[in-house]
């Protein structure tokens, strides 16, 4: 089992990373929580991963922060959610906002994520509550282990966030009203991301 990675990022492309790890290039998925933990440019960054076997596949998921991890393996649990989904409602609200909606039983907001129908819902109000007791916990956020090189400015960072956003299972009519909604002038890919996901949990 992968539990740590440490070392270079060298390529982000929303919901993935490349990390360069003593010359081997891991890539792995990760929830916009961690993107937007991330130091500029090439930071040497300690991430905190999840290995998932199938048969088609090995997928390497990667998280910022241990709570995070946690939730997203506490959400694993729940039937019909798969990696695909937790990173979407990881991506969409903060642990402690997803845990206000659990114990708050807010079915609406829980379906505004992609995926995410009725029943699911339901199911996660219902399977979650007794699993959130210290997933949420106060976790120290991601650190650069390194001085940040400068990065550079995605060629075109709108569609950049479509494609992240339909990766993270938006459909693409949805995910392009999503951007558009964005006033994205200046704005660098995660920025226009993080801004069409609040967009959305307020809708």
């Amino acid at each position: 089992m992968i539990g740590l990675l440490r070392g270079r990022i060298v390529r982000r492309h929303p919901p993935f990373l490349l990390v360069d790890v003593a010359g081997v290039g891991y890539e792995v998925e990760a929830p916009m929580s961690t993107f937007y933990a991330l130091p500029e440019g090439e930071g040497e960054v300690i991430l905190h991963t999840h290995l998932a076997v199938r048969e088609d596949a090995h997928i390497l998921y990667a998280f910022a922060r241990e709570g995070d991890r946690a939730l997203f393996r506490a959400l694993l649990k729940v039937n019909g959610v798969g990696g695909k989904m937790a990173l979407a409602i990881l991506s969409g609200m903060t642990a402690d906002e997803f845990a206000l909606c659990v114990q708050a039983g807010d079915i609406a907001a829980l379906t505004r994520v992609p995926g995410v129908g009725k029943k699911t819902a339901e199911r996660l109000v219902v399977e979650m509550r007794d699993r959130l007791e210290g997933l949420s916990g106060n976790a120290a956020p991601l650190q650069p282990m390194a001085t940040p090189a400068a990065g550079s400015t995605p060629a075109d960072p709108v569609a950049d966030a479509l494609s992240a956003l339909v990766a993270l299972g938006y459909k693409p009519a949805d995910a392009s009203r999503m951007v558009r909604a964005v006033d994205a002038a200046g704005c660098g890919t995660e920025d226009i991301i993080k801004a069409a996901l609040q967009g959305a949990v307020k809708a």
